[in-house]
């Protein structure tokens, strides 16, 4: 047996329960893993909320689709992105459909391998933003020597496409909340604040121009100061679905978007050494045991975790 959360309802975070669930044992082509570490990601919440759909078919819904954890068991033909899966493998799962549990059978094909000095919070909190991350900087090709505007620069998607994009040799200038300059700074990042102004403090911070834009906030604002600086084929946005019209280059699942299978299935590869040597961060705001993931869903909701939120079977 193993604890799972479940949506008994379609709405918010008061939906969610903890029940007792038995762990199929792996069929061919998959693993049980336990448990150690679980994502929290926007997503996770969408599902649940009715935004999707609400079929009452669906209902319990399990949550989750991000974690790391230890084999504990495998299917015949057991095999991740890295290579065949033994027992006692320490793995990350993205995507892990019910990964809100304490043990829980997962495709293999999902799983890669868990580098041994990297943490569980940080391994089960990265790939699924950090593939996005990668992804959007894909899409601008070679950024070294250049200057980049990362709109949500403080955010889960943003603050790892800011790294990678210094890692790389771009001058990054973001945009976040006052409360997140210092942090942004400590990343190598010229923090700006959004709101008013905003095109006055870009020109200020950057007056040997941008090159381009990488936007994860989705706000009309991001947009129209990016077009002040940039033609459209310049922006790249995971979430201004809304302004697909101006030409913008945009990713993820969303109408019109460039779905980047390939370049996001691959990303690990590039992630988790970075995340393992230390020279990629995931911002971590909070951990909650398995039990408070309905609390996690309200703080998300709220929008300002501060970092990535973790649960803890």
């Amino acid at each position: 047996m193993a604890e799972q959360v479940v949506a008994t309802a379609f709405g918010g975070p008061e939906v969610l329960s903890v029940v007792d669930t038995e762990v199929p044992e792996p069929a061919a082509g998959r693993i049980t893993v336990d448990v150690r570490a679980i994502g929290v990601n926007p997503i996770d919440h969408k599902l649940y909320s009715g935004a999707f759909g609400s079929d009452p078919d669906k209902l319990p819904l399990p949550v989750g689709n991000e974690l790391a954890g230890v084999v504990t068991a495998v299917g015949e033909g057991a095999t991740g992105k890295a290579g065949p899966i033994s027992v006692g493998d320490e793995v990350v799962v993205q995507p892990a459909p019910g990964a809100y549990a304490s043990s829980v059978t997962v495709r293999a094909a999902h799983a890669v391998p868990k580098p041994a000095g990297l943490s569980w919070e940080t391994a089960a909190g990265l790939l699924l933003a950090g593939e996005t991350a990668v992804h959007l900087l894909t899409l601008l090709g070679d950024v070294e020597g250049t200057t980049l505007l990362i709109h949500g620069a403080s955010g889960s998607v943003g603050v790892l496409a800011a790294q990678l994009a210094v890692a790389s040799g771009a001058r990054v200038v973001g945009t976040a909340g006052q409360a997140r300059a210092e942090a942004l700074r400590g990343y190598g990042i010229t923090p700006v604040r959004y709101g008013d102004g905003l095109v006055d403090r870009v020109r200020e911070a950057a007056p040997e121009g941008i090159s381009g834009v990488i936007d994860t906030s989705g706000t009309d604002e991001a947009i129209d100061v990016s077009l002040a600086f940039v033609p459209p084929d310049r922006v790249v946005s995971a979430a201004a679905f809304q302004r697909a019209a101006d030409g913008i280059k945009l990713v993820g699942g969303g109408p019109g978007a460039d779905p980047g299978a390939e370049i996001r299935s691959a990303a690990w590869e590039r992630l988790l050494p970075l995340a393992a040597e230390g020279k990629l961060e995931v911002p971590l705001a909070r951990t909650f045991p398995l039990a408070e993931a309905a609390e996690a869903h309200r703080l998300s909701i709220d929008g300002h975790p501060g970092g990535k939120l973790i649960l803890l079977p």
